[in-house]
């Protein structure tokens, strides 16, 4: 509907739609008067001009011109003129420089000489609307035109459409051709819909069959600029232009429209046969000097004939025929007491007048500065105009398109009244438009011309942007006659449909209506007769049913009392009763006193938390410690825990057997990647959808005061600063000296949340804020040995694949040999998540057998895992079999686990700065960041001060450049725990012998020589026993957290505690090997 609205709008241009007819007739109006103003300046200044003067002067006519005009200028600036005579004067020699020129006229918001300057500053020069009266005739043949693309909807022939431009360079393209009288543009349709663009950067992007249009109307609104183009036949475009293209190729004929001769360049000959005798005889209106060029506009008058040639100094007047400039002023001087005498007024001012005249005489005449702009056809000085992107195409040229000859045929005729019946059908549907449309069809002339009616016919549809490109470019008339009548009767059965369901939709408004009112009318019968009770009366006995049997504090029972009874004097209808209705029902729905029971039994606890989960005994420990202790004070109790470990060990899992274990209510929320630190606090009531926060939620949702309450991936909190910091907002909820009176912004009561059980979880604790870190207490849960994954897998992993598979327990059997392969070659991370999904998908193979009917029981040992799980992805334990030196293995945690961390060391061939007495240098790759790069540089120099004092012979750190590389560079490396290692790599290197096999090791180390502690033991001593190291070398300073470990950690491994370097040395460098 929205097209068809905008195409009618832009339908055959009729004056009186746009309000062209009474501007048009206003200009000519106005342009008569300024000819007639223009005639008699002329004559007189002719006249004037021709009066004999006795005294010879050296001056031309033009020149003499010009001094009348200033002279009339500084009349204007007299007081002792009217406003009226100062208008009179400005137009006159505007209409002087003007006329003959081609029909333009300029307007901007202000009319013309209301001003205080009368105008003289004409709206083209810098004005925010431009205005254009359509010319009289537009040329048949201009075929270099500007490119408008436009989106959906080509025009037709023989109508309007209105544009927007905001391109800068478009924008300027065309108000200097509406300056130069040359208002002409192609509009042609854009290929893409999707493309927004004023300008195109190529022809394939646009069709090329537009519409030749004039510009009826230009407003300039600095930022965009508005068009109303008229459109008047098919073109097709042949080439592309730049943009200060001249309108015609060279050598074509110009449009009778230039009705103003050009002078582009001053032409000289040497000889009189060279030119014709008889010629015109102009004035000049305008002279731009560019330096280069002198660009005249002139206005001709009569017919003269050479006589004589003269050379270049000769006066403009034979001896004694020059007219006496004394003479004029005289005149003049004459005419001005007149009109004084007539005024009123005396005559004091006359040798004051005569006093400026003389002085204008002797001041010199600067040329007559008129707003006349060039005509049509005029080139812009290069120096003027602004360069155009390379890539965007502003200028074409074109060729008219002639639809092909065609006989109105009976055929012909008999198509042409389809198509208008179908028009008329189509306004007999839409109202609004049927008045003006039918008196167009019925009253204008073009009922019998089949060109138009096929136009007018795609201009009224809403078809797609390339049927009506194809109508556009045929030239078949009747074949188009054909393919507009298609689309109008599609539009027609739209607009059918259209109106059908506009029918329905407004016969079920009225049915919906009609309900309401009888709704009403039967609520207020009811509660006549008293079957029935107030809206408000019943809200209120709902809510205050919710508080029966809780334990409302006061200061909250006292904040419902002021809600209801505001309630009950609110409108129904207004926003404020929904407000305090919401507000109401969030804080009678919570449980206010309502504590699950929870359960205190050691026993049947540890037989949920064994059930569950294998291992984590610390976690499991530190829950029978709260048991405890809740059963020794007889009452329930809130903490705040947090399990930091590795992906896939069972951290979210083990919070919920938890819940069960104690018999609470579990409630999950992740803030991972939260932002709002409403979803914390909640929203103020004052904002429309606000709701309170999580933690209100949550006691809605478990009804009971003392849920466990899980607070997944604390660890990858965001921040805010627009709307807050998510994590500051956990302080509140997690600190026990505050959780009692937690405020949420939407409730705005104090709620005690002191009774919940809290339990958070995190990959890694370093990215959690200080202050909230500090108010949880940190339970590590470490990965798995290859032991517990065996396990977990038999208790665990395999029954439950076997119920989300639908498999029976006989049907399939794994072999332990397989499950250890698949853990020892697949699975070697910290959890389990990678290996649950590798036993799936043994299942899935085995339920693919059996369905197929293949086979009824499915064997998976170690020799066919193969076969349903591919190669193994570790083929071996380590990268090196035997070090070599310069290679030392050491020892990683990162967020998901322990890793074994190789580090290389090489000598660089000597560079040629080193050959010239240059310093060596240590280069370091491998990903490793700022923190890792101070221990290689800590590890380079304690290494050069240990070598020193072992072999003070060997010059190695002295001579030679070393390059330290860490592999799989794509994986970040940092943290303080590789000094030892580096030092070794470095030492190894230098003295040219390989370590001890089969070692490796973790420790920061100091400049002077100490070991400091490190974090994550139990990780690395597993990534140690899953690379296959017998030793490892670990700080003094963690002996304690070693003694602490399970057995089955511990087990096979040759452990070292060292605290300086020197023991470290001992170990990988024994002294019979250097003996030997």
């Amino acid at each position: 509907m929205a097209t068809f609205i905008r195409n009618f709008r832009t339908c055959y241009y009729n004056t009186r739609h746009f309000g062209l007819t009474g501007s048009h007739r206003q200009y000519l109006c106005s342009s008569k008067q300024r000819h007639s103003v223009c005639e008699n300046l002329r004559s007189n200044s002719i006249r004037n001009l021709c009066t004999p003067q006795t005294k010879t002067v050296k001056e031309s006519a033009v020149r003499r011109l010009h001094h009348i005009s200033s002279v009339e200028d500084r009349l204007c600036n007299s007081r002792k003129f009217s406003v009226w005579n100062k208008c009179f004067l400005n137009q006159g020699k505007r209409a002087l420089s003007v006329q003959r020129q081609c029909l333009r006229a300029y307007s901007s918001q202000e009319n013309p000489g209301d001003s205080e300057d009368g105008g003289d500053n004409p709206s083209w020069q810098g004005s925010q609307s431009q205005y254009l009266p359509t010319p009289l005739t537009v040329p048949d043949y201009f075929p270099r035109v500007p490119v408008l693309a436009v989106n959906r909807n080509p025009v037709f022939p023989k109508f309007s459409k209105m544009l927007e431009i905001k391109d800068p360079e478009l924008m300027e393209l065309l108000r200097r051709k509406v300056r130069l009288n040359q208002p002409y543009a192609g509009v042609f349709l854009k290929k893409s819909d999707s493309n927004e663009a004023d300008c195109v950067t190529s022809l394939d992007d646009i069709y090329q069959i537009g519409t030749f249009v004039q510009i009826a109307e230009l407003q300039d609104m600095k930022t965009k600029v508005r068009l109303i183009v008229n459109c008047h036949r098919r073109i097709k475009i042949t080439e592309v232009l730049p943009e200060d293209a001249e309108p015609f190729p060279t050598g074509a004929v110009p449009s009778r429209m230039y009705t103003a001769k050009i002078l582009n360049e001053a032409d000289c000959v040497t000889s009189l046969d060279d030119i014709y005798k008889v010629g015109t005889f102009v004035q000049i209106a305008e002279l731009q000097d560019m330096k280069t060029k002198v660009r005249l506009i002139v206005n001709c008058h009569r017919r003269i004939k050479i006589t004589e040639v003269l050379p270049e100094d000769a006066e403009p007047f034979p001896t004694g025929a020059v007219p006496s400039l004394k003479t004029v002023q005289e005149k003049n001087d004459s005419k001005r007491k007149m009109k004084r005498r007539k005024n009123g007024k005396n005559n004091n001012g006359s040798e004051e007048e005569k006093t400026e005249i003389t002085e204008a005489e002797e001041k010199p005449i600067e040329p007559l500065n008129t707003p006349t702009p060039p005509p049509m056809g005029e080139k812009i000085d290069e120096s003027v105009v602004k360069p155009v992107s390379s890539n965007k195409i502003l200028m074409v040229e074109t060729e008219n398109v002639k639809d092909q000859s065609y006989e109105y045929s009976d055929q012909m005729k008999a198509t042409t009244a389809a198509v208008v019946e179908t028009i008329r059908d189509i306004i007999s549907l839409n109202p609004i438009y049927r008045e003006n449309l039918a008196y167009m069809i019925q009253h204008n002339r073009f009922n019998d011309n089949p060109v138009y009616i096929s136009d007018l016919g795609a201009q009224l549809t809403a078809a797609e942007s390339s049927d009506l490109q194809s109508v556009l470019e045929e030239l078949d008339v009747s074949e188009r006659l054909h393919m507009v009548l298609t689309l109008l009767k599609k539009e027609f059965e739209r607009n059918k449909l259209q109106k059908k369901i506009g029918e329905e939709v407004e016969e079920k408004v009225r049915k919906q209506h009609r309900d309401f009112i009888l709704r009403e009318q039967l609520k207020l019968i009811k509660k006549e007769l008293g079957m029935e009770k107030d809206d408000k009366d019943a809200i209120e006995e709902k809510f205050r049913a919710r508080l029966e049997g809780l334990e409302v504090p006061d200061p909250i029972m006292e904040v419902i009392n002021e809600e209801l009874t505001k309630l009950s004097i609110l409108d129904n209808h207004s926003s404020e009763f929904s407000v305090t209705r919401n507000y109401l029902d969030w804080l009678t729905v919570l449980p206010w006193g309502k504590f699950t029971e929870e359960n205190l039994e050691l026993t049947k606890a540890k037989e949920i938390l064994e059930e569950d989960h294998y291992g984590m005994k610390d976690v499991k420990d530190r829950i029978m410690e709260f048991i405890a202790v809740s059963q020794l004070k007889g009452s329930t109790q809130g903490k705040i825990l947090c399990f930091q470990g590795p992906p896939g060990v069972g951290k979210t899992s083990i919070a919920k057997s938890i819940a069960r274990a104690l018999g609470r209510e579990y409630y999950r929320f992740s803030v991972g990647g939260m932002y709002d630190v409403s979803e914390i606090k909640g929203h103020r009531r004052t904002y429309v959808g606000a709701m309170p926060g999580k933690m209100i939620q949550c006691l809605k949702k478990t009804k009971s005061m003392n849920p466990l309450v899980l607070i997944d991936e604390v660890d990858k909190i965001g921040s805010n600063r627009l709307h807050g910091d998510p994590a500051a907002a956990l302080l509140e909820l997690l600190d026990p000296e505050q959780n009692a009176n937690f405020l949420d912004h939407f409730l705005d009561v104090p709620i005690d949340v002191s009774k919940v059980l809290f339990i958070s979880t995190a990959n890694d604790i370093g990215t959690i804020p200080d202050p909230l870190l500090d108010r949880m207490e940190v339970i590590e849960v470490s990965g798995y040995i290859a032991d517990e994954k065996f396990q977990i897998a038999q208790r665990y992993l395999v029954p439950q694949a076997e119920t989300n598979s639908g498999i029976k327990k006989e049907q399939v059997n794994i072999y332990d040999d397989a499950l250890k392969t698949l853990i020892h070659s697949y699975c070697r991370e910290s959890g389990v998540r990678n290996l649950q999904k590798h036993i799936e998908k043994i299942y899935r193979k085995c339920a693919l057998s059996i369905a197929k009917k293949e086979t009824e029981k499915v064997e998976v040992s170690d020799n066919t895992l193969k076969k349903f799980i591919g190669l193994p992805i570790f083929q071996t334990d380590r990268m090196y079999d035997v070090t070599p030196p310069g290679v030392v293995t050491g020892l990683a945690w990162t967020g998901y686990g322990g890793t074994t961390l190789y580090l290389e060391c090489v000598k660089l061939p000597p560079a040629k700065d080193q050959e010239k007495g240059g310093a060596p240098t240590l280069s370091v790759t491998g990903n490793m960041a700022k923190v890792m790069e101070e221990s290689s540089k800590i590890s380079y120099t304690y290494s050069k001060t240990l070598l020193n004092e072992i072999d003070p012979d060997n010059e190695f750190f002295q001579t030679s450049s070393i390059h330290l590389h860490s592999p799989e560079g794509a994986t970040p490396k940092d943290g303080p725990s590789a000094g030892i290692a580096i030092t070794t790599a470095l030492m190894s290197l230098a003295m040219n012998r390989p370590c001890r096999q089969e070692v490796a090791m973790t420790g920061e180390i100091t400049l002077t020589g100490k070991v400091l502690a490190i974090g994550g033991l139990k990780e690395k001593l597993l990534a140690a026993k899953r690379a296959g190291m017998k030793c490892v070398l670990i700080p003094e300073e963690n002996r304690s957290k070693f003694e602490d470990l399970d057995e089955a950690v511990k087990s096979d491994l040759e452990v070292h505690f060292v605290k300086h370097y020197r023991e470290v040395f001992d170990i990988v460098f024994p002294t019979g090997e250097a003996q030997s």
